[in-house]
């Protein structure tokens, strides 16, 4: 099952990722980062099909798509 991880520490909360995503994965989060957002976060895991939209739409490559 495809999954992806943000890194929160380069995630700069533009939400590109969230807007990409086909399936409706990615949303805000509630908790926030050491640089004052609130990074983009994996909320809905099962719907993710590993298509890595948000990989490519992210300006500071803080999402990793990890295919299993």
């Amino acid at each position: 099952m495809p999954r992806i991880e943000v890194d929160a520490n380069k995630c700069k909360a533009c939400y590109l990722c969230v807007n990409a995503c086909p399936k409706k994965c990615l949303g805000k989060s509630k908790t926030i980062s050491k640089k004052g957002y609130f990074p983009a976060e994996m909320e809905h895991p099962e719907n993710c099909i590993g298509c890595a939209m948000c990989y490519m739409m992210c300006p500071d490559i803080a999402i990793t798509v990890i295919k299993d």
